[in-house]
């Protein structure tokens, strides 16, 4: 059987093709697998699960959400991780999909391999703000006071915060918005050092290795959704990044 991992589709009502292209491979080719892994960042962006019950802006998400209650019938597996532009997707979303929340990190074993997932996003140490951010809007409390302001304001707040977030990228390196291997290793320590360290966010897809104490681990990354995509397929033999077309 297959399992496919993927991450950083970024879906959204702006960008139809990309959707479009998503719901045809589930269609053709996730339906045939055992089970699909989104690590975060599924959607642009998510600001509460009761923005399906509002006219205008959850038509935009309907197809998608049939779409994965399709597979989940016929019996895929279906697991969503968080991610920072989706970290506000609760129960109510998951259930109606068929998705079974995970942590992040989350280590799977699979074909005598130990494989941990991440969206990758707590990786990122060297861009201390958006830590800072993190910190912030992944405090439950924060969260539940958010949730209670009207959609509208939620929807305000999350176009200010990608305005803001697009001017700190436009004002910083790709080193510090990528990945510190000191955090990756302290990740790897933690988990007593896993074969292969699965994750997305940095939108920088390929295969790294690593020596952590003397362990061998692969790195791989995959990537954000746009002309193509690159995800992971995961059998009995091995775990290999594919180069999916979208056009």
């Amino acid at each position: 059987m297959t399992t496919w991992i993927i991450s950083d589709l970024h879906l959204s009502a702006q960008r139809p093709a990309v959707t479009q292209a998503f719901l045809h491979w589930l269609q053709t080719t996730v339906a045939r697998a055992d089970a699909l892994y989104i690590l975060g960042d599924f959607f642009e962006v998510w600001v509460g699960d009761d923005v399906l019950e509002d006219v205008q802006h959850g038509a935009d998400f309907l197809p998608i959400v049939q779409a994965l209650r399709a597979l989940f019938e016929r019996g895929v597996h279906l697991y969503f991780m968080h991610g920072n532009r989706d970290f506000l997707i609760g129960e109510t979303i998951a259930q109606t999909c068929g998705l079974q929340l995970l942590h992040d990190p989350t280590l799977l074993e699979y074909a005598g391999k130990r494989i941990l997932l991440s969206h990758g996003d707590a990786l990122c140490t060297d861009d201390v703000a958006y830590q800072q951010f993190r910190v912030q809007v992944r405090d439950l409390q924060w969260q539940k006071a958010f949730l209670a302001q009207p959609l509208a304001a939620r929807l305000a707040f999350a176009d200010q915060a990608r305005s803001q977030s697009a001017q700190n990228k436009a004002m910083q390196t790709l080193e510090i918005m990528d990945v510190n291997v000191d955090a990756v290793a302290d990740l790897i320590r933690k988990y007593d050092y896993p074969e292969i360290l699965l994750h997305g966010h940095t939108h920088r897809p390929g295969v790294h290795q690593l020596q952590v104490d003397g362990h061998t681990c692969e790195r791989m990354v995959l990537g954000d959704w746009h002309d193509h995509a690159i995800c992971a397929r995961l059998d009995q033999q091995a775990l290999q990044l594919i180069d999916l077309p979208l056009a």
